[in-house]
């Protein structure tokens, strides 16, 4: 499937905002500072995100527009808190792609899910990155074909760090497993960030991360990529080849940025967020940011987005009932 297709997603019906337009409204508001909640800890792709579009929203909405880093449960905790949030555009949510099966997840442990994709309403698309799969460059592995003769050699040994259970760093790697008939060592951390500095500090031989907070260790040369989740070759990692690429047919998977607001939010602040997040995807010293971590713009407006994301949950929710029930133990 050709990327640019993929990231443009437009296969089902859209969120729609249900409350009727009160100019007033748009105008008092903000009437204090503004929580973005990001559902990881430090140092991963929601992170990497939120910072800086969290700065430019400041300028343009003349409020603090303050980072809360509300980590726990793989995302679910963060995502919880502002589905349950006031509706009144004072609590944002800048969300990873599981966000979108997260509560699927949930069912297929057996639990009530903390929060449901209709509780949250899409304003915008910020990044869209393939997962890629890091090692350090003294590992044994110079390819994924040697990384996986070696895992069929001793199954359930070598160990992956993930943002944790069925989140964004753990379902690609599943899908993979399953195509490569393999099985690694799961270790799940409290998000992309805390996963990132295990294999950095090397507590785990293997991870899953979006580009943009591995890139700096590619380029200092600490890293290499095996592969990534594209469908097809990107022009930032030309040289990277992707898992469909190497014989894993359908192993396909993007870590995804977008803002979030609660349900209910009014129709004008919505579409006040939409024109300010417009304006903020055209600053260059928001885009700069992303394009020096390795992790280009992908901006997409509220109607594109929700496609996107309707989209995307009919394509994972079914690979998360596949890998089905985890223990926890």
């Amino acid at each position: 499937m050709d990327r640019r297709r993929f990231l443009q997603g437009a296969m089902a019906a859209p969120f729609v905002t249900t409350l009727a337009p009160s100019p007033s409204q748009a105008q008092s508001w903000p009437t204090r500072n503004i929580t973005m909640v990001v559902a990881f800890p430090p140092g991963g792709q929601a992170d990497l995100a939120a910072r800086p579009v969290a700065a430019a929203l400041e300028k343009i909405l003349g409020r603090s527009v303050v980072v809360d880093n509300r980590s726990g449960a793989g995302g679910m905790l963060g995502n919880a808190a502002v589905a349950r949030a006031e509706p009144d555009g004072h609590t944002l949510l800048m969300a990873l792609s599981s966000m979108v099966f997260l509560p699927e997840a949930e069912r297929v442990m057996e639990r009530k899910p903390s929060y449901e994709m209709d509780q949250l309403v899409p304003i915008a698309r910020v990044l869209a990155d393939p997962a890629t799969l890091p090692v350090m460059t003294n590992a044994p592995w110079t390819s994924v074909a040697d990384l996986v003769a070696d895992a069929k050699k001793r199954p359930a040994t070598i160990a992956f760090g993930s943002s944790g259970n069925y989140g964004a760093g753990h379902v690609p790697m599943e899908m993979f497993q399953q195509a490569a008939g393999i099985k690694l060592l799961h270790v799940p951390y409290r998000g992309g960030g805390p996963a990132l500095a295990a294999f950095l500090g090397n507590q785990t031989p293997v991870t899953v991360q979006a580009p943009g907070p591995v890139w700096p260790h590619v380029q200092d040369g600490k890293v290499k990529l095996l592969a990534t989740w594209a469908d097809k070759r990107t022009a930032e990692m030309p040289n990277i080849p992707t898992m469909i690429e190497l014989g894993y047919k359908d192993v396909e998977y993007y870590i995804w940025a977008g803002l979030f607001a609660p349900k209910a939010t009014p129709a004008p602040i919505i579409n006040r967020l939409r024109d300010a997040m417009r304006e903020v995807m055209k600053n260059p010293q928001v885009t700069s940011v992303f394009v020096k971590a390795g992790s280009p713009p992908a901006y997409m407006d509220q109607p594109e987005f929700a496609k996107f994301v309707e989209a995307d949950a009919k394509r994972l929710i079914p690979v998360i009932r596949k890998i089905g029930k985890l223990d926890e133990k």
